[in-house]
């Protein structure tokens, strides 16, 4: 899911130049055109938690592929080809975007560009009779890419559509609708297409809504449409209501060249503060090892656990509550022992979580302990979770929910105890832009040991070179505690 915050709007250049900020101050009340903002985050997010993590991907690779180490090989692939087409353009989209001046046109164009896309993965089919995989998973690159685009001018838009005083407001009710939206398309998936047929109680149908054929996997598939769909119109508010930025005369040439150059520019000023850098740095790498837990979370729970879509379904939602939990979690250790003593917590807690998942399976409890499901009687008679593998393996999952939440909010407090106040624009311009420009980090890394290993548990251990990566970074980190001052230049 996305990290929109009010600060990760500040680019290379500001969102809009000093005297603007004053005049965009707001009164501190939820405007119809900041609402309207949140809510293109409410329909955007369902489509990373029915199509990436939990429902889709897991089908393409258990189903389609056929072979689930083979599927978690062609989803990490195609994925690292995302993140290095992100890496080598959104950068210069985010520096660029004050001298583009209005955004809803480049908005628009990604959003029209990503409906269509995800309803066409309805006719990836198991037989391959509608797309094949190659064309099923170019389809998902492609909008992986524009999903990336939308989030920089997304979260550009947030000062103009909510002024200053309610940024923080803005911001946060757009992460309440993105997890709202997430679980009730989670939940009504659930009700209308996986429990139909499998369960008699009273108030769930008695078979799937639509005539859909389990047989052929279309309970799997239509979250495409789903997806899709909630897509297209939790964008419509933001088109018609939410404040545009005034057109600035600019050549689109000359605005890329200008933003590159600015771009240059702020990582120069950021380089000058030692602390800090070795922080972005060490962040690149935890952030998108836990980015990389989420993701491949659910293809791993489907090709070792042998999970189906029922189970994916009501773990995300279980997980998506619990993580709630997370923000809480992180707030109190900040408060407790300071945001970068939480960051070490939770990292080191998202390794052990992650451990301990690559020690589980049907048949085996932590690496050591076997676990025949013949020799014991089933937990509850409920559709899911009848054995203790599931779970152990759906409370490993809780951990890491709560861990991973916590630590996008401890990461944001820490860099503002290690960045003068008046560079804060700079340091969380490149805060934002790193963690799209090395989001093909983790599905190589997945990509490169699940080929060498030849196994789903070996891919997904190498994620946790990247965690412990970043937690060793932390350590030549000076400051970041309750009461750390700002840093300063380095000679």
């Amino acid at each position: 899911m996305s990290e929109s915050t009010p600060l990760e709007i500040h680019g290379p250049s500001s969102v809009i130049d000093p005297p603007a900020i004053s005049e965009l101050g707001g009164d501190g009340r939820l405007s119809r055109g900041a609402i309207s903002w949140s809510i293109f985050e409410g329909g955007r997010d369902p489509y990373v938690i029915l199509m990436t993590i939990y429902i889709f991907m897991p089908y393409v690779a258990s189903t389609m592929v056929g072979d689930p180490v083979r599927g978690q090989e062609v989803i990490s692939r195609f994925q690292q080809y995302a993140g290095w087409i992100v890496m080598a353009t959104a950068p210069f989209l985010g520096a660029s975007i004050d001298k583009l001046g209005p955004r809803k046109l480049w908005l628009a164009l990604a959003v029209t560009g990503m409906v269509p896309l995800i309803g066409a993965l309805w006719w990836a089919k198991p037989d391959q009779s509608g797309l094949t995989i190659p064309v099923t998973m170019f389809i998902a690159m492609l909008v992986n890419v524009l999903f990336a685009y939308s989030e920089v001018l997304h979260n550009s838009m947030l000062i103009r559509a909510a002024g200053m005083k309610s940024a923080h407001a803005a911001s946060g009710l757009a992460l309440s609708l993105g997890n709202a939206a997430s679980v009730l398309a989670l939940a009504f998936t659930a009700w209308a297409f996986a429990l139909p047929g499998k369960v008699t109680w009273g108030w769930v149908p008695a078979s799937p809504l639509f005539g859909l054929s389990a047989a052929a996997h279309e309970p799997e598939r239509v979250v495409a449409l789903l997806a899709a769909g909630i897509l297209a119109v939790g964008a419509i508010p933001i088109f018609l209501f939410t404040p545009d930025a005034p057109r600035t005369g600019v050549p689109i040439v000359k605005a890329f060249a200008d933003g590159a150059a600015d771009l240059w520019g702020m990582l120069r000023t950021v380089s000058r503060f030692k602390d800090a850098v070795i922080f972005l740095l060490s962040r690149m790498l935890f952030v998108d090892g836990m980015n990389g837990v989420l993701f491949f979370f659910g293809v791993l729970a489907a090709g070792v656990m042998k999970w189906g879509a029922l189970d994916l379904l009501l773990t995300g939602i279980i997980l998506s509550v619990v993580a709630v939990f997370g923000g809480f979690t992180g707030r109190w250790l900040d408060q407790t022992i300071g945001p970068k003593n939480a960051l070490r917590i939770e990292i080191f807690m998202t390794i052990l979580g992650l451990t301990a998942l690559l020690g589980m399976a049907p048949d085996k409890i932590l690496y050591v302990w076997p676990y025949h499901a013949a020799d014991h009687a089933p937990l509850w008679n409920g559709p899911v979770y009848r054995t203790l593998p599931d779970l152990i393996f759906l409370l490993i999952g809780f951990s890491n929910a709560v861990f991973i939440t916590g630590q996008y909010a401890s990461a944001r407090t820490a860099l503002t105890r290690l960045t003068p106040p008046e560079r804060t624009g700079a340091f969380f311009g490149v805060y934002a832009l790193a963690g799209v420009a090395t989001a093909w980090l983790a599905p190589s890394l997945v990509n490169i040991g699940t080929r060498v290993t030849h196994s789903q548990q070996g891919g997904f251990a190498t994620i946790i070179i990247l965690l412990v990566l970043g937690l060793l970074g932390l350590m030549f980190v000076k400051g970041g505690g309750r009461g750390s001052e700002a840093g300063t230049p380095t000679a």
